[in-house]
């Protein structure tokens, strides 16, 4: 087991047991908890505050929840588990019958074993969760129900982290921290997030400025957008949510973004027709999903599409207690940040490149590029150059001749047939010879 290893199932410990909302302690204090692994500044907007056709709602602050039967023995206490409780429950204390109750009690009669996660933020009500055997259970008698819960004017939070490069241009990477104890469907995407930020931290060098955000769901990436959304709009080159980034035998999985131009449609397209990356494709909608929805919201309309592996509501253990780290595992999660490493790797060499003489072809063996004619350790049996010798030979003539800034990286690879990362190394070997300028992530003429 590696040190990276060891640390994110660290933190999955950590995060795991907190109680979280859209709003309160719980997000806070999973942002101080990520601060340890990774420099986030955290943002406030005070509950009644308008985000374009939102308002921020009161701050739900969760002390206890229970409920005890006639001898006083506990039947279900969110102490045990925070899904028993809905979320954003407002107080409660009364006796009533089982009949009474009933109503307030919510179950997945096709998962018995299984304790749901319910919310009610934007409409005051009351209840518990528990399984559907429990709840078959349940004898005739009078209950004690108890919440001690407080919805007061408070405020929502939210935390970014900045790592800069060479371009103002940014990647915008966004995850959602407002479940509470949920594996795959929570924890996953900070997970990735938190531990791709160090990751890139360690690279040489950087062309984009990334942007790490993570926000409560919808009603957050909405205040974000309200606060942040012009210069997103201005500076946001491509970028993507992390959501439910575990699970066995999944293969990673991408939802196009809505803007057909966004360069990440562009690179997973290439990976899966070339083979290069087993990646599932689903169509942009804004029906279900993450916060690609408000990122691309028609308004903002950014280059912004979504990662997960074992998708929402494609597994039993979605929005209940069956989503564990058992489920999810931390192999997957490293899975799925090797993957987006190097996805976002190919995003940075896939500019647009300048032969800096671009009169007729370059005079190779000037620059100690072009294979020793004389030399019969280059030649094979019939006279031909080597095979490593002749692809890299092709390689460069192929890349100095579309390096016009018209071709970016991606259509180079397209048209020769070779693949992408073959172009990686002639990339870096033509510019160390002072032959090749980019890359550019925009088209530009060889004559500026």
């Amino acid at each position: 087991m590696d040190k990276e290893y060891e640390l994110i199932d660290q933190l999955f410990d950590e995060l795991f047991p907190i109680t979280r909302s859209i709003t309160g302690e719980g997000v806070r204090k999973t942002i101080s908890i990520l601060k340890k692994y990774i420099p986030l500044e955290m943002f406030s907007v005070k509950t009644g505050t308008k985000v374009f056709d939102w308002e921020i709602p009161k701050e739900w602050v969760i002390r206890e929840a229970w409920i005890k039967d006639e001898e006083g023995n506990e039947i279900v206490n969110m102490k045990n588990h925070n899904l028993h409780v809905v979320n954003y429950s407002i107080p409660v204390n009364k006796k009533m019958s089982l009949e009474e109750l009933k109503p307030f009690i919510h179950t997945i009669p096709r998962l018995p074993e299984a304790i749901p996660y319910v919310t009610s933020y934007y409409k005051e009500r009351w209840g518990f969760c528990m399984s559907y055997n429990q709840f078959k259970s349940l004898k005739q008698g009078i209950y004690h129900v108890f919440i001690d819960s407080e919805l007061k004017d408070g405020e929502l939070n939210y935390a970014h982290a900045i790592l800069p490069g060479k371009s103002d241009k940014e990647i915008l990477i966004s995850t959602y921290i407002c479940h509470p104890s949920m594996a795959n469907n929570e924890l996953s995407g900070p997970l990735v997030a938190t531990f791709l930020y160090n990751r890139l931290k360690k690279w040489k060098e950087r062309n984009f400025t990334y942007r790490f955000v993570f926000v409560p769901e919808t009603i957050g990436s909405i205040a974000y957008l309200h606060r942040f959304g012009e210069h997103l709009r201005k500076n946001v080159y491509s970028g993507f949510v992390l959501t439910c980034l575990g699970g066995k035998n999944y293969p990673l999985s991408f939802k196009r973004s809505r803007n057909k131009n966004a360069p990440i449609n562009k690179i997973v397209d290439y990976l899966m027709s070339t083979g290069e990356m087993d990646i599932v494709v689903r169509p942009f909608t804004p029906i279900n999903g993450s916060d690609e929805r408000q990122y691309c919201s028609p308004g903002f309309n950014l280059p912004i599409g979504q990662f997960a592996r074992m998708v929402y509501g494609q597994y039993d253990g979605y929005h209940n207690s069956l989503d564990t780290k058992e489920v999810m595992t931390i192999e997957k999660i490293v899975d799925s940040i090797n993957e987006i490493e190097e996805i976002l790797k190919i995003q940075e060499w896939n500019g647009y490149y300048i032969n800096v003489n671009p009169f007729g072809e370059v005079k190779l063996d000037k620059h100690g590029l072009y294979p020793d004619m004389n030399t019969p350790l280059n030649r094979d049996a019939s006279n031909n150059f080597k095979r490593d010798q002749r692809k890299q030979l092709n390689l460069i003539l192929t890349l100095l001749n579309y390096s016009d800034g018209e071709h970016s990286l991606l259509d180079i690879a397209e048209i020769s047939g070779y693949r992408l990362h073959d172009f990686i190394d002639i990339i870096q070997l033509l510019k160390e010879k002072g032959l090749l300028e980019g890359p550019y992530y925009e088209k530009r003429s060889l004559f500026v």
